[in-house]
């Protein structure tokens, strides 16, 4: 065979044309000795180049036949390879296909002999055969090699496909099956006093329960135990978990003939730290006790499989109730996905796109949406509960529970993302989900699956695709059948009745799923474009509600919203084309009353919550909210109207800041939740304050243009109070302020007087008038005397007051004020006024800070609401608002003259400078900021859900349910929510205990 110099052999052109990438090794191959009488065989070559690897499949050839004991057998082999296709296109498939099992056939070179047969029954084989083929295993050793000459057909007819992918996988549990069984045996045989004692039933769960095993996995099981007649209980369990972990041991370990598979036990009750094996009585009363919603969908798989199949039988007939009543369940479904969600993000970063199994558009997500409808319908139509994929997911569309179009893409999906697998593990049998990157690899799995044009990039490209299908469709698979349910469109297509409409509804969280029904009914019939957009977009947007505390609202919010905008050209194409903005449609329609109120009364400001020319969700600044405002003020008729006009840009504005609030707080799909809670706040309080002091500037201009045209009287500046001077207004909170003027030249004082307190009560009256808008009301009761002092003072009136009468309360409140409105130059002149009573130069005497304590002391008593929980209020309680804040402003009073960083209206920024001045430890100002913080955003959770201020936590499950959400917690852990907040605020109290009633020179 040797070619002239310079040029390439006929044979090794024929090898390139053939599929093999070594030709030169393969050339010398074909010259070895063992292939010498087929060396110009043509279908030696043909058979070849049919497999998955030719390079591979010829060097396990010659690997074969030189392992064979004589030149007979190895005579015997190549007759029989060129005679019998069966056995050619079985044995060099293997060989093209699977490195670990050429390296069997090397270690047993009679072995090939397995793949001879081509009768009937030898191409679908069950338990019974396997179980003969393992039949003269007598120790641990010989069963792995019995083992893997069963493997070796499997395989063939798997690579041949003499098999499908279903087929296979169901050989593959049927091998596993015969196997627990040897495995049993042999630990019986070996303790046989232990079998006398214990009935064991060995439960298949996981694929290898659903009879859709992989080649190598683990072989997930669950073992009963129960004494035999006369036998005492705790020594027969005993005994039975002596077999069970020798029968493990047998099947897991490593011998030089390497293991079977692990056998993993750890889906029984307790996990790895439960016994390993229980009686029936024992397993029941842990289900109906502690079992959690993922152990009932892990049982949906169980099977009888080894040892006693009576008591095995027994066990699933006790269990399959509780499984079909897991639906039931509080938070189903949202545990179910949240499950999904934290297998996706334990997945190292690394691997993401790599993952075949656990990835997203993954096996795992058609398993997950399978198992979850399964779950709900199951209960009431058995033919659903089947512990095989494929064979549910067929039901499930044959039953309308699935379109019968999606069920076909995921099925076809499915069996790719499968086959894939099988042929990744194939090549070395190991245990591994991982796509490789090795380029030789990925051509030898593109064509084992039949891409031979050119298989890496066909591989990728097919497997992207059906990822991408299965990425779009397992969330929506629950949702979209409730769509044709009630739009009744296509005629001819299997539909939910109304009654699993209804279970479907209940299980993702709906109270009213007769109202839901109906609103999807609204939202979804007909054949106009605005139907077709919506049947779209809800299956997404269910999804999205069910997620929320309260699907009911966001639903019934979102057709409010819909038949306010439906016939709006650019709201569907705002949901439907741009991608944030419909998940944060949802979001915030399902997240409490205040965000949907602040929504209806104006719908068109759904174009914030998109990516385009809406403005989106970032807070605009206080001196653009202030130049429309007085542009919008400018162009009114009358001071009502333009007030009207300035709430309107409030309202809107107050849209945008609880909606980047929720969204921010829940997160979406493309943006995690935001981690810095204090960062939220700080949001939520400068936006709120900027908007209310921007408010007040446009009112005042329309009061003034009203009443005296383009000059008042009187100079006129507003000062902020409290939260409001503070940048810490809350949703619900009252602007609390002083108003100070001052007469013009040659202006009588009289006369300013009056034009002033008729500008104070013309703007509390117009911004409390009722509306569509919310109100803001104006608290002026921090100024001097209090209720029964003025409502607006000169300049010199408060220098006189300060000067005589000031008390201590009046200095501490005085440490938030700052300008908000109206003259400048008087604003700042008033804050130059007031700086030496909230700084003062010798600080606080000791009186002073008894007098303070004895407030706070009397404020704790006397104020906290009768029958509020103390230790849940976050304004009042230990650990609240009053007692972090009453904290840091004693600082501020004794050493803010000394101290330029004190010197600010803002709690959490003077809590910073008085950790750099060294007047508190870092872990002290962290504890108060912690809390602080906390409790802020519990006051704003209760608004976003009530739509009212409040102080304490809901005392409403479905309130406090969505408080939770927002704070971050998951479903079902309302308790957990309140044992935090009371942990952190009592840290607090113990920090504010020590440094405002401790040393009074601290």
């Amino acid at each position: 065979m040797t070619a002239a110099p310079g040029r390439r052999s006929s044979t090794f052109t024929r090898l390139l044309r053939h599929g093999f990438t070594d030709a030169s090794a393969a050339e010398r191959l074909l010259d070895s000795p063992e292939l010498a009488p087929l060396r110009d065989d043509p279908v030696l070559l043909e058979a070849l180049g049919a497999t998955a690897d030719p390079d591979l499949a010829l060097l396990g050839l010659v690997r074969l036949l030189e392992a064979q004991q004589s030149p007979a057998a190895r005579r015997e082999l190549l007759d029989t390879l060129i005679a019998a296709k069966p056995l050619r296109d079985r044995l060099l498939g293997v060989l093209g296909a699977s490195t670990a099992l050429a390296d069997h056939l090397t270690r047993h070179p009679d072995d090939w002999q397995a793949l001879v047969m081509y009768e009937a029954y030898d191409l679908h084989p069950g338990v019974e055969e396997f179980e003969a083929g393992l039949a003269e295993a007598t120790d641990p050793v010989s069963l792995r090699v019995a083992y893997r000459r069963c493997l070796l057909s499997i395989a063939a007819r798997d690579v041949c496909g003499t098999t499908g992918l279903a087929e296979s996988a169901a050989e593959l549990a049927d091998l596993a099956t015969a196997t627990l069984r040897a495995a049993l045996a042999l630990a019986e045989a070996a303790a046989p006093e232990d079998a006398g004692l214990c009935r064991l039933a060995v439960i298949a769960m996981g694929k290898c329960g659903g009879h859709e095993l992989n080649y190598v996995s683990d072989v997930d099981v669950i073992f009963v135990g129960e004494a035999t007649e006369g036998t005492d209980e705790t020594k027969a369990v005993r005994a039975a978990t002596r077999l069970a972990s020798h029968m493990m041991r047998i099947c897991s370990e490593t011998t030089v003939e390497g293991s079977i598979w692990p056998v993993d036990a750890n889906l029984r009750p307790e996990g790895r730290n439960g016994p390993l094996v229980r009686t029936l009585s024992s397993h029941l009363a842990y289900y109906q006790r502690w079992a959690k919603t993922w152990e009932f969908q892990a049982l949906l798989k169980a099977r009888p499989v080894a040892g006693d199949l009576d008591l095995g039988e027994e066990y699933v007939a006790a269990v399959q109730p509780l499984v079909w009543k897991a639906a039931e369940r509080e938070n189903f479904v949202p545990d179910v996905q949240k499950m999904r969600r934290r297998v996706v993000e334990n997945i190292p970063v690394a691997e993401v796109d790599r993952q075949l199994k656990l990835g997203p558009g993954g096996l795992r997500d058609v398993e997950f949406a399978v198992q979850l409808l399964q779950l709900v319908h199951g209960r009431a139509d058995t033919s659903l509960r089947s512990g095989t994929t494929l064979d549910a997911l067929r039901a499930l569309a044959a039953g309308g529970y699935v379109g019968r179009s999606d069920a076909a893409q995921l099925d076809e999906a499915y069996r790719f993302l499968r086959s894939m697998e099988h042929r990744i593990q194939l090549f070395r049998l190991r245990r591994t989900h991982l796509v490789p990157q090795d380029e030789a690899e990925l051509r030898r799995i593109g064509r084992s699956l039949g891409l031979r044009a050119d298989p890496v990039a066909d591989l990728h490209r097919e497997w992207r695709r059906h990822a991408g299908v299965v990425r779009r469709l397992h969330e929506k698979l629950f949702y979209r059948p409730l769509l044709d349910a009630v739009a009744q469109l296509a005629t001819g297509e299997a539909r939910l009745s109304t009654e699993a409409a209804r279970e479907r509804m209940v299980a993702l969280g709906y109270a009213d799923p007769a109202s839901a029904l109906r609103h999807l009914e609204a939202l979804a019939s007909g054949v106009t474009r605005k139907a077709a957009i919506q049947r779209t977009l809800l299956p997404v947007l269910l999804g999205w509600f069910a997620d929320s505390a309260d699907p009911d609202a966001g639903l019934l919010n979102f057709r409010k919203v819909s038949d306010a905008l439906g016939k709006t050209p650019w709201y569907l194409r705002l949901l439907r084309d741009e991608g944030a903005a419909a998940q944060n449609l949802a979001r915030v329609l399902s997240a409490g009353r205040l965000a949907p109120d602040l929504l209806m009364r104006a719908p068109e400001a759904v174009a914030l919550l998109g990516d385009g020319d809406g403005g989106g969700l970032e807070p605009r600044p206080r001196a653009h909210l202030e130049q429309e405002i007085l542009a919008a003020v400018k162009r009114a008729d009358g001071a009502a109207q333009a007030v009207t006009a300035a709430r309107g840009v409030r309202r809107r504005e107050l849209f945008r800041t609880a909606a980047a609030d929720i969204v921010g707080s829940y997160g979406t799909e493309e943006q995690p939740a935001e981690a810095d809670q204090g960062a939220l706040v700080d949001r939520v309080g400068g936006a709120v304050s900027d908007l209310t002091a921007a408010t007040l500037a446009g009112t005042l201009r329309a009061v003034v243009r009203d009443g005296w045209g383009s000059d008042l009287p009187t100079r006129f500046a507003i000062i902020g109070m409290g939260r409001f001077g503070g940048h810490e207004l809350a949703y619900g909170s009252d602007a609390d302020v002083l108003f100070v003027h001052e007469p013009r030249d040659g202006v009588d004082e009289r006369e300013a007087a009056q034009a002033a307190g008729k500008v104070v009560s013309e703007m509390r009256r117009l911004l409390q008038i009722p509306s569509s808008d919310p109100p803001l009301l104006i608290d002026a009761d921090l100024r001097p005397e209090g209720k029964s002092g003025p409502m607006v003072r000169t300049l010199t009136s408060y220098a006189a007051y300060y000067r005589r009468w000031a008390l201590t309360w009046e200095s501490h409140a005085l440490l938030r004020a700052e300008p908000v409105a109206g003259d400048e130059e008087l604003g700042r002149r008033f804050i130059e006024l007031v700086d030496p009573l909230r700084y003062p130069a010798d600080g606080l005497g000791d009186e002073a800070v008894r007098d303070i304590r004895r407030l706070k002391a009397r404020m704790e008593s006397e104020r906290l609401p009768r029958g509020a929980d103390p230790k849940l209020h976050a304004k009042l309680g230990p650990g609240g608002l009053s007692d972090v804040e009453w904290t840091v402003q004693l600082m501020q009073l004794r050493h803010g003259a000394a101290e330029p960083g004190l010197r600010t209206t803002r709690t959490r920024e003077a809590l910073a400078a008085a950790r750099a001045a060294g007047l508190i430890t870092d872990e002290d100002a962290a504890t108060l900021d912690e809390a602080w913080v906390l409790a802020t955003r519990v006051r704003n959770a209760v608004m976003l859900v009530r739509g009212r201020a409040g102080d304490t936590f809901p005392s409403d499950p479905r309130e406090l349910a969505a408080v939770g959400r927002y704070l971050g917690y998951g479903p079902g852990h309302v308790g957990d929510m309140l044992d935090g907040y009371r942990r952190t605020a009592r840290r607090a109290r113990g920090v504010m205990e020590e440094l405002f009633y401790g040393a009074a020179e601290r």
